[in-house]
């Protein structure tokens, strides 16, 4: 039985796969249980091949990209004198900034599907950079001298 695709043409998108994959599980644990800073970047930075290429082609990016009309300029003066400051002092019973807290009773619970924008963004992204991937290392398999059997199956 003949071989139709070598290990490598499926363990390095797998193996890239299973790496982003790894880095949204860290960023779910890591989110629920503590500040992870900027972790959410490196499933980001690790699909930003996707991102960068098809960035120009789909929504507002395209129409930034596009030459546009030129803005209208407004004429500037110079700086202006300074607003006033306020002569009257607050009054002893205005609750002072500290004393504000937001109203929290129009807020929805935070629900089980929150994330899934993000997440499904950064999957969808390391589905295609997977199958770009895949033809690549297939391209670079076939053109080896010893796999000649291998382009006329």
């Amino acid at each position: 039985m003949e071989r139709r695709w070598s290990k490598v043409e499926m363990w390095v998108p797998g193996g890239y796969l299973a790496l982003v994959l790894a880095m949204q599980l860290w960023v779910v644990v890591g989110s629920r249980t503590g500040d992870i800073g900027f972790g959410a970047v490196w499933p980001i930075l690790a699909t930003a091949p996707v991102s960068l290429l098809l960035l120009g082609l789909f929504g507002p990016a395209k129409a930034a990209l596009a030459a546009g009309p030129d803005p209208e300029v407004v004429p500037h003066d110079g700086s202006q004198p300074p607003t006033p400051l306020p002569s009257d002092l607050p009054n002893v019973g205005d609750p002072l900034p500290a004393d504000w807290t937001p109203d929290t009773t129009t807020v929805a619970e935070p629900g089980m599907w929150e994330g899934l924008g993000f997440h499904a963004a950064i999957l969808i992204g390391a589905l295609v950079n997977a199958a770009a991937i895949w033809a690549f290392v297939r391209f670079l398999v076939r053109r080896r001298p010893g796999s000649a059997g291998l382009a006329g199956a």
